[in-house]
């Protein structure tokens, strides 16, 4: 059975920094697509951040949104998916999820497993 804890949400003030952390079991992430997404409220759920298994080719991918201030990695040893955020901004509310899942064809992040997220609150 497939399951992905998230940790590490919390109230941050704008400018600060976070980090995701993201606890798998019955997958490994080293051979996994794993994947971050985020939801606020009124707002459609947004794709962060993805990064392929050790099949997969290509770099991580980030949204726009959060590019040039987000890393997403992993730790293969403790099985552990991390989203570090810097800058962060009062947009950047929201909660976060953890997925794991697979690349399509098309190069596409598709999730298959969430985790039920953490709340991060930027504000002053």
């Amino acid at each position: 059975q497939v399951r992905v804890v998230e940790s590490g949400g919390g109230l941050v003030q704008p400018g600060g920094t976070l980090r995701l952390s993201c606890a798998a079991s019955g997958v490994s992430v080293s051979i996994s697509a794993m994947g971050w997404y985020r939801q606020a409220p009124g707002k459609q759920r947004e794709l962060v951040a993805s990064i392929t298994g050790i099949s997969g080719s290509g770099g991580p991918n980030y949204a726009d949104s959060v590019k040039g201030r987000s890393i997403i990695s992993r730790d293969n040893a403790k099985n552990t998916v991390y989203l570090q955020m810097n800058s962060l901004k009062p947009e950047d509310t929201a909660v976060y999820y953890c997925t794991a899942g697979r690349y399509t064809r098309r190069g596409l992040y598709e999730a298959d497993y969430w985790g039920q997220g953490t709340q991060v609150t930027v504000s002053s």
